[in-house]
């Protein structure tokens, strides 16, 4: 049996079993629920109903779980979809291979606070993580680190990664200083190619063409540019074509009529058709031509009410898209023509939205606390 259908029907199977009340007070303060039904929490239906899959198992069968843990993010292996990667605010890195299975926790990288991790999209076991003012490697799934980058400023921390799909020696990372720093050799050595007066927040190869780059600040900052994506580290006379930025260009510009604010939440594409969307906590806008031009998506909360955390869309359908708040989950299939709405699971916020790329039913969701 495909994996993604023995995922659906132990998940149908858990639904029947499991039920959770909750209540929210207040502002998305929580006022009454239990304090261990945070971590992930996975749909097999897009979002219509949820489970928590929590569990860590151990060999002293007692399992351990991650439910009062605070998620940063959550990242798929791209060669192969039920392969997670879940980065903690206090408890370092995880990762599945079958969340039935439980997750389990990467012991080389402690329980430091994993800001980003991206899996090589041309070899499964090599994986970027980064913590604090470092970016880690593992070459061997997870097993053992080396640091492959190390800022001399303590208070600056990589806050980005992203991997080129086409050659995967080409690496970025962004930095809370405002760096874009570029690796031709799989992170063995570094440069500079642009300096950015905010902190990174998303960096994003196009999948439709990966020498064009987006990148996105705290500030709701958005850039595009192009490099060169045939790199060839031991060819010296190749080397500022290797690290040459083309037609940097500031997109944020188009935007300034939608009155986003500068309170940046996501920025996400479609891998199919490439269309861009762009989150801050009040407003979401869509670009179907690469941030050339912008359109407004109408939510069903009005903007002063809007608390949004987190935005998905189905990888095969741009028609299909998700996002999370602190206390609702919305799901609209008409390319937010019309929304649905429910309450999350859940006492704790939503803190991402990953849609599996091979079946777009299953949705995972990272949570974290929410403060009384």
């Amino acid at each position: 049996m495909h994996k993604s259908k023995l995922l659906i029907l132990l998940l149908v199977a858990g639904f029947a079993l499991t039920g959770c009340s909750i209540s929210i007070g207040s502002g998305g303060k929580t006022s009454v629920g239990t304090a261990t039904d945070g971590g992930v929490w996975i749909s097999a239906d897009q979002g219509v109903n949820w489970q928590q899959m929590s569990l860590i198992p151990t060999v002293t069968g007692r399992p351990q779980n991650i439910a009062t843990t605070n998620i940063i993010t959550l990242t798929s292996d791209p060669q192969e979809s039920t392969a997670v990667y879940l980065a903690t605010a206090e408890r370092g890195l995880f990762y599945t291979y079958n969340v039935n299975n439980g997750w389990n926790h990467v012991s080389g990288l402690g329980q430091a606070t994993i800001r980003d991790v991206k899996v090589d999209p041309k070899n499964k076991c090599v994986i970027f993580a980064a913590t604090l003012n470092r970016l880690y490697r593992s070459d061997d799934c997870g097993r053992g680190w080396h640091q492959v980058y190390y800022d001399n400023n303590p208070g600056v921390t990589v806050t980005a990664i992203s991997i080129d799909h086409y050659n995967s020696d080409n690496v970025y990372i962004g930095t809370s200083r405002g760096d874009v720093i570029k690796s031709i050799d799989h992170g063995i050595s570094w440069r500079t190619i642009q300096r950015i007066e905010a902190p990174i927040a998303r960096i994003i190869v196009s999948p439709q063409d990966s020498r064009q780059i987006f990148i996105a600040t705290t500030r709701n900052n958005i850039y595009r540019f192009k490099t060169n994506t045939v790199t060839n580290p031991d060819t010296s006379g190749n080397i500022e074509q290797n690290f040459a930025v083309e037609d940097w260009e500031d997109i944020g510009i188009v935007l300034k009529d939608f009155k986003l604010g500068n309170n940046f939440r996501d920025l996400v594409t479609c891998a199919t058709d490439g269309t861009l969307f762009l989150a801050t906590d009040k407003a979401i806008v869509r670009s179907a031509d690469k941030g050339i031009t912008w359109e407004n998506i109408k939510l069903i909360t009005p903007e002063k009410d809007a608390i949004i955390n987190a935005v998905a869309v189905n990888p095969k359908n741009s028609k299909e898209l998700f996002y999370v708040t602190n206390t609702t989950f919305f799901r609209s299939l008409d390319g937010g023509v019309t929304w649905t709405s429910k309450k999350l699971p859940t006492t704790r916020a939503g803190s991402d939205l990953l849609v599996d790329f091979n079946n777009p039913n299953i949705m995972y969701m990272g949570t974290f606390k929410l403060e009384k």
